[in-house]
């Protein structure tokens, strides 16, 4: 496989987290709300990309307005900790030069993806954490916010069903885990993972990954996944860009992305290839459950998942754009 062609086409990918579709639940109402969501945020983040901008420059802001809107977990509408705090991550990679930056722990950042930016662009670090990451991002003028913008009705009612349950100690919940009588979005409660991302090819062939979440509901205060971690759940090189979401440990213990980034230049396997390798065959031995998006040097753009369903959309061109949820 020649890995010297690039697209000359821009494309903007995104998610809002994977897992299981509950059927019997679902009506168009709630479908719509998503669905439109996806699309909205699909043609506002790409409208510079469409006219030269960049590909750093559309995940960026692409992640933003996912964590602006409360229907996905993070930034406004983060799940709550054990504790009843917001602990949030973020990462983003620019793939033609390497150069990443990621926060995490952060709980007064209104729009971490922006916090793990400044971090790439302003910093000689990769990765900086918690108070320290605020401190400094707040500096170059991140947006400082209290910790209640992040809270909603709804997360909240999450944290206190799993811990009404006995769990206080012993169980987290990925994104919308919750009893049924509290489910009104179009995946299975009990195992919906929440994370957002977007990876994007510019007009250059430039390509660039973004990650973000609040988490785990009734997580260990400390807790940090994959989505902050480059070459798990976030990576973009001269091949492919990627983002994760999932059951973050496993995201971690595999370096998915960074495995798929591998596969392809020493394995000389396709991104479908190394993509399905990791989702379907890799992930599952070690109870991993999830999905990602991805994006190589070609415009070639795969979304595997091996759960029933995930959050995604692609745009082509002002014309051509598509989302789903389920498996279509």
């Amino acid at each position: 496989m020649s890995q010297s062609i690039k697209s000359k086409t821009p494309i903007l990918v995104i998610h809002g987290g994977a897992g299981a579709i509950s059927k019997r639940s679902i009506d168009s109402t709630s479908r719509t709300q998503y669905e439109d969501a996806l699309k909205n945020i699909l043609q506002h983040a790409s409208k510079e990309l469409f006219q030269g901008g960049s590909a750093i420059d559309a995940v960026s802001n692409a992640v933003k307005l996912l964590e602006d809107n409360p229907l996905f977990n993070a930034g406004h509408g983060a799940v709550f900790t054990r504790l009843k705090t917001h602990e949030l991550d973020a990462a983003i990679m620019d793939g033609s030069t390497r150069a990443a930056g990621s926060v995490a722990m952060v709980s007064h950042l209104k729009n971490p993806i922006m916090a793990a930016r400044l971090v790439m662009e302003r910093s000689e670090h990769v990765m900086l954490v918690g108070k320290g990451a605020e401190d400094f991002a707040i500096q170059h003028g991140a947006e400082h916010v209290s910790m209640d913008y992040f809270s909603t009705e709804f997360r909240l009612k999450q944290l206190e069903e799993i811990q009404r349950n006995g769990h206080t100690s012993t169980r987290t919940a990925l994104d919308h885990d919750i009893s049924t009588t509290l489910n009104d979005a179009p995946l299975d409660e009990d195992k919906k993972m929440g994370t957002v991302g977007a990876v994007a090819i510019d007009l250059h062939g430039n390509l660039a990954a973004a990650t973000s979440t609040g988490g785990l509901t009734n997580k260990l205060v400390g807790r940090v996944g994959d989505s902050p971690i480059i070459g798990a759940g976030c990576y973009a090189d001269d091949l492919c860009a990627i983002s994760c979401t999932g059951t973050g440990e496993a995201f971690i213990r595999l370096v998915v992305g960074h495995s798929i980034a591998a596969q392809m230049r020493y394995g000389n396997r396709t991104l479908k290839e190394a993509s399905d390798d990791v989702i379907y065959e890799q992930l599952p031995k070690i109870q991993g459950e999830g999905g990602l998006i991805a994006i190589d040097n070609k415009g070639n753009v795969v979304l595997p998942f091996n759960t029933e369903g995930m959050y995604r959309g692609v745009i082509y061109s002002n014309q051509d754009l598509w989302v789903a949820i389920h498996d279509e």
